[in-house]
């Protein structure tokens, strides 16, 4: 890296709220047109001549790849949760304009596994201030870091009994920005009230918070970290890269350093066979630790794995962990459980008592109801399923579309048809982000198996706790 790219490299995100809401309301400026053009495309479909069309695309495409761009640089220097939100538009299919996907993702893919690092010095003084000058407390350490994201970066060293290592080092008043964050959108579930209050946004809200704070500690990671590898032991093709605890603190996270491809790389030329068996162990290393023992891995990014060989995956950040309750996990087998053996009256009243799902709301519970088996699919079809990204797509279309449809204002009225709330449970928010992030990853892989013969034992099986 040349000496002037590293001075030009921030020492700290901005931590203010005001200074991050500034950033973020220009970057909507040049969201906005992007976002119209798509909803009009959507919404009403080709209303101009061919040569206008054409034009029109062309404009839209043109702004989509400098909006991208201009998301890449601006999310990338706040970090924190903007940083999260650019990370999954850049992997989650349908999130995207639709039609604008590929610029989009295309550009935002640098945010997946290397966003933009901050300053050697940044770095160095976190370390030192936690563990002591980075070249004493370590036989080897490398300034500039091989991996960045969004609340550290990640440096290769050598610990001084000679072991290869990554230390994550947490960006400098991180906790502060995304405190403002949180704030941010603590004023947004103020500001539409009593609309929030009505559909629990403070309830969901506070889940993220709680989430996001305990990413936080870098503590919490490694713990969940050890969790896990004991949850998969005895699994060859699913690692979990040791932690040296001597090494970690709050805000420094040691681990075994691990070699491998990644994401991007096995996608582009692994054979058929490499991709139906890392399909496999991606899948047995998700739901066996959420069916079996409650535990929810919330954070499926591509950035996340590193590809072994054959099927052999490492698994890294365990920062983003769901614990849920027993009661929890009992009432998510219910309805699964009934979907696989087609007891479609029993999967119904499961969702009502387990999900709140309202049946007196005759349109939105029907569209519910009908997610909710779209979602399962992949663990319910008794045969070869393929992950695909049109399939992928099609978990966000499907709820927009029927959204749209539930709320369109009635006969002479102009407000639109907010349909009853439904009360799920909090922890069930981050089931979303598994269930939308997994089934993109998958797609990207390409891998096709039978998932539900997978999964069903632990699904069918008891909760088996954690010592």
């Amino acid at each position: 890296m040349a000496d002037d790219e590293r001075e030009r490299r921030p020492d700290a995100p901005p931590t203010s709220r005001l200074g991050r809401l500034a950033r973020l309301g220009a970057l909507s400026t040049r969201a906005i047109p992007i976002a119209g053009e798509a909803m009009r495309r959507a919404a009403f479909g080709k209303r101009r001549t061919e040569e206008e069309e054409r034009e029109a695309q062309k404009r839209v495409v043109a702004n989509a790849k400098k909006t991208a761009e201009a998301m890449l640089k601006t999310l990338g220097e706040m970090k924190g949760l903007p940083l999260k939100l650019g990370q999954m538009a850049s992997y989650i299919d349908g999130l995207a304009p639709p039609g604008y996907e590929e610029k989009f993702q295309a550009t935002l893919k640098k945010l997946q596994a290397k966003a933009p690092p901050l300053s050697r010095e940044a770095a160095e003084r976190v370390v030192t201030k936690e563990l002591g000058p980075p070249g004493e407390v370590f036989a080897e350490w490398e300034d500039d870091p091989f991996a960045a994201a969004s609340i550290g970066q990640v440096h290769r060293a050598t610990t001084q009994a000679g072991d290869r290592v990554a230390v994550k080092v947490q960006y400098p008043d991180i906790d502060k920005a995304i405190e403002n964050d949180l704030k941010s959108l603590s004023l947004l579930e103020t500001m539409i009230a009593p609309i929030g209050r009505k559909y629990h946004t403070k309830e969901a809200i506070d889940e993220i918070k709680a989430i996001f704070l305990a990413e936080l500690d870098y503590r919490r990671e490694a713990d969940n970290a050890e969790v896990f590898r004991k949850i998969h032991a005895g699994d060859d093709d699913i690692v979990i890269p040791r932690v040296f605890h001597s090494y970690s603190t709050k805000r420094v996270l040691t681990c075994e350093l691990v070699g491998g491809e990644d994401y991007a790389t096995f996608c582009g030329r692994a054979s058929h066979e490499e991709r139906v068996a890392a399909s496999a162990t991606i899948w047995r290393f998700m739901f066996r630790s959420l069916f079996r023992h409650g535990w929810l891995y919330a954070d499926p990014h591509p950035g996340n794995y590193r590809f072994l060989g054959g099927g052999r995956i490492a698994f890294l950040d365990f920062g983003c962990v769901k614990v849920l309750p027993p009661h929890l996990l009992a009432g998510t087998k219910r309805y699964v459980v009934a979907a696989m053996d087609e007891q479609w009256e029993e999967f119904e009243r499961a969702c009502v008592d387990h999900l709140g799902y309202d049946p007196s709301d005759t349109e939105a519970y029907a569209l519910f109801i009908d997610y909710t088996k779209l979602l399962l699919e992949p663990l319910t079809r008794d045969g070869t399923f393929k992950h695909t990204h049109e399939v992928a797509r099609e978990a966000v279309a499907f709820l927009v579309r029927g959204t749209k449809r539930v709320a369109k204002p009635k006969e002479g009225e102009l407000l639109p048809n907010l349909p009853k709330p439904i009360h799920p449970p909090q922890e069930h928010l981050f089931m979303n982000r598994l269930q939308w992030g997994l089934a993109s990853v998958m797609a990207g892989i390409g891998g096709e198996g039978n998932w539900r013969s997978i999964a069903e034992p632990w699904i069918r099986g008891p909760h088996v706790a954690i010592e």
